[in-house]
């Protein structure tokens, strides 16, 4: 940062600082002149006090001027700075449906579970503040299969706030939870997924599975989460890599079908 020129006799940081004391000049206000000339009559001395009073004024009002012109220039150059932290991010590039169901497809988690096992669920709702769409599906790998796997897809488009600080509590309150975290890269502006085995039953053989993805993407906030169960001793377990890997690949195609980055 270069060093704020000095200032010079009669003059502040290029605004007139009247002088403490007029030129002894003869002829000038307040001065007495030739002799047989009448003195021209100048103004009462001002006040020592006073006249500092007026000098700190002045500055007060230089500096302001100056920090109105620094802060000017921080508004073009640095929008972070006078955007605050909880304005809202865009969503534009996004775009609602009736039915999230139908939109988005399920191309990995239909591969590992193809047969429908019940009617797909869906809502929308619009709002000023919030948009949001959800769909819930019921899966099984075959026509036999006696259970079945649920798949719950939402998508949340934030128009008001900026949901940057809730998607990292909800990391945060996932871990809290036992969920295994791991970031997911390139994919939005923040991605994540988790996964839990909860074990269930007087037992123990009872396994309660739950594999699921977090994306933000701007002021657009993507959830799918898959779920199902199994008996130790009794049921094959999901690979857990494959569930991952599953909910990664149709996260990314849900928001490419949505309108999003993928």
């Amino acid at each position: 940062m270069s060093t704020p020129p000095q200032a010079q006799p009669g003059f502040g940081y290029g605004y007139p600082v009247l002088p403490t004391q007029l030129p002894g000049q003869p002829g000038q206000l307040g001065q007495p002149g030739p002799p047989g000339q009448q003195p021209v009559p100048g103004p009462p001395p001002v006040p020592r006090g006073r006249r500092l009073l007026m000098q700190r004024a002045r500055w007060g009002f230089a500096g302001a001027l100056v920090a109105s012109v620094f802060w000017t220039a921080a508004v073009w150059t640095v929008p972070g700075m006078v955007r605050p932290p909880s304005a809202a991010l865009s969503t534009a590039a996004y775009r609602l449906t009736d039915n999230l169901c139908t939109t988005v497809p399920l191309s990995r988690l239909g591969q590992l579970y193809p047969v429908s096992a019940g009617t797909p669920n869906h809502v929308t709702t619009r709002t000023k503040a919030l948009d949001d769409m959800n769909c819930t599906e019921y899966l099984k790998q075959s026509a036999t299969d006696s259970g079945y796997v649920s798949v719950y897809l939402d998508l949340e488009l934030h128009h008001a706030v900026n949901p940057t600080a809730e998607f990292q509590s909800q990391r945060s309150a996932l871990s809290q939870r036992q969920f295994q975290i791991s970031d997911v890269p390139q994919l939005g502006d923040q991605a994540f997924t988790g996964y839990q085995d909860l074990q269930n039953g007087p037992d123990r053989n009872q396994h309660l599975l739950t594999e699921l993805i977090y994306v933000r993407d701007g002021g657009a906030v993507f959830y799918l989460a898959w779920s199902g169960s199994y008996e130790a001793g009794k049921d094959t377990p999901p690979d857990p890599d494959g569930l991952r890997q599953a909910v990664v690949i149709d996260a990314r195609d849900a928001l490419r079908a949505l309108g999003g980055r993928g």
